[in-house]
């Protein structure tokens, strides 16, 4: 699938486009993990592609370096990784809107039946998370979003349904910060957090140290699930 460039509010960013079959479908936004929109990324674009939508994943670490392709396999690659997410939080907000001009951008192609969900992943899953309360995307899914706690009264804005992945033995996401997680967003009946007991950070990716094929299928088979019941 060809690459596409998208006009945020600071100037243009590339992002990996996967379209379905059909040509047409629901739009959702893919939020990278740290690593940047690399195999992984595509590959879950791909996958959504295959079950009917217009997925498309924003290069989150363009004014840093574009086009950032990383792995989890060397101890070099997770090093850099961390100094660009590092690079990368202060200006989180910036991320922030990019996202929400992907989603208009999502919104406004020619294959997009109309609505648009946003999806992420580790440092996608926090980005899911301020997504859903400060961009009017459609629906919403972070697979454990950490350092959040400080942020966790703007839940008060999501006012579109979110669901939210915490891996029960989340080394970056200690239990403390789990309680408050679940006790904010437990307030707004849009949000629902499931927890997955006894798995760790990214259970979800596909070959990595801490994948847990039944949690990352119990938790894709939800997501896919509010996608299709929101976005369809």
């Amino acid at each position: 699938m060809p690459d596409i460039t998208i006009e945020g509010p600071d100037g243009s960013f590339g992002a990996y486009l996967a379209t379905p079959a059909s040509g047409t479908g629901p739009g959702l936004v893919v939020i990278q993990e740290i690593f940047g929109v690399n195999r992984v990324m595509r590959d879950i674009c791909d996958s959504y592609a295959a079950q009917g939508f217009v997925a498309v994943c924003p290069d989150m670490f363009w004014r840093i370096e574009p086009g950032v392709q990383l792995t989890d396999r060397t101890q070099e690659e997770w090093g850099r990784a961390f100094e660009l997410m590092q690079k990368f939080l202060p200006d989180f907000q910036k991320g922030v809107a990019d996202i929400g001009a992907t989603i208009a951008h999502v919104r406004g192609m020619d294959g997009c039946t109309g609505k648009v969900g946003v999806v992420g992943f580790c440092l996608g899953g926090s980005l899911t998370y301020a997504s859903a309360c400060f961009t009017d995307g459609d629906a919403f899914s972070g697979y454990y979003p950490v350092q959040i706690d400080d942020f966790l009264p703007a839940s008060e804005n999501i006012k579109k349904p979110a669901i939210f992945h915490i891996a029960g033995k989340d080394q970056f996401c200690p239990p403390d910060s789990q309680a408050k997680i679940g006790e904010a967003l437990g307030r707004n009946p849009n949000c629902t957090v499931h927890v997955y007991p006894g798995v760790d950070h990214a259970f979800a990716r596909i070959g990595g140290e801490n994948y847990d094929k039944a949690a990352a299928d119990q938790a894709n088979a939800r997501t896919l699930a509010l996608f299709k019941s929101a976005l369809g």
